[in-house]
């Protein structure tokens, strides 16, 4: 079957795209307005782009009316978030605070959520979380009529101890439990390694040596 994207209207697209790109990871974003309420909302049109400088993106989507949703808004204004990950543990909470609550409602207290300082930025961070990234906005890219793009720049980070070793920097994200998106409304999978395979050198592949791999 062949596509067009023009030919498509903005469900479509979002129906068949996001059901061909999983599993996403969700960026479970807690940021403050200009006021001081806090905000949790949790986003799947995220990832890593960079390790020098530290990046990671959000690509968070416009209100019906056009207007922008708060934690974009927030993070426009104040230039400040973090992103916590979600383990398997949090994820009826990470429910919770999908819902359309308006701008002076704080969802972490609707979702009876712990919070815990920053060590820099302003916005706190979830306790409980596995990792947090505490972020500066960097760069916004606005992408009429629905996207807005916005590229952060992590400062700091917070690891849970359990899932880190302290003399070598791995971590283990599969103890850590995270889940992600899938396809269709409400559908979430858990990061599970199946298979594991050596990453090749092309001197091994000239000379026609095979590439080793395990499976789980």
């Amino acid at each position: 079957m062949f596509l067009e994207m023009d030919a498509l209207d903005g469900h479509q697209r979002y129906k068949l795209m996001s059901a061909a790109i999983v599993p996403r990871p969700i960026a479970w974003v807690s940021s403050l307005s200009t006021t001081g309420i806090g905000n949790v909302a949790p986003y799947s049109f995220f990832n890593m782009m960079g390790s020098s400088p530290p990046l990671l993106v959000l690509g968070t989507m416009r209100q019906a009316d056009g207007r922008l949703k708060d934690t974009a808004q927030n993070i426009l204004d104040t230039g400040e978030f973090v992103v916590n990950l979600v383990g398997e543990a949090s994820l009826e909470a990470m429910n919770l605070t999908c819902a359309d609550a308006p701008p002076d409602i704080d969802e972490a207290e609707l979702a009876g959520l712990a919070l815990d300082d920053s060590c820099i930025v302003h916005p706190k961070r979830i306790v409980g979380a596995p990792v947090s990234f505490e972020c500066r906005l960097r760069q916004h890219i606005d992408a009429p009529p629905e996207t807005l793009i916005l590229i952060g720049e992590v400062v700091a980070m917070h690891i849970d101890d359990h899932f880190v070793d302290p003399a070598t920097l791995r971590l283990d994200p599969v103890a850590m439990g995270l889940v992600g998106r899938v396809h269709g409304p409400g559908a979430y999978t858990r990061i599970a390694i199946h298979r594991q395979l050596d990453r090749p050198l092309y001197a091994d592949l000239a000379k026609g040596t095979s590439v080793r791999d395990s499976i789980d």
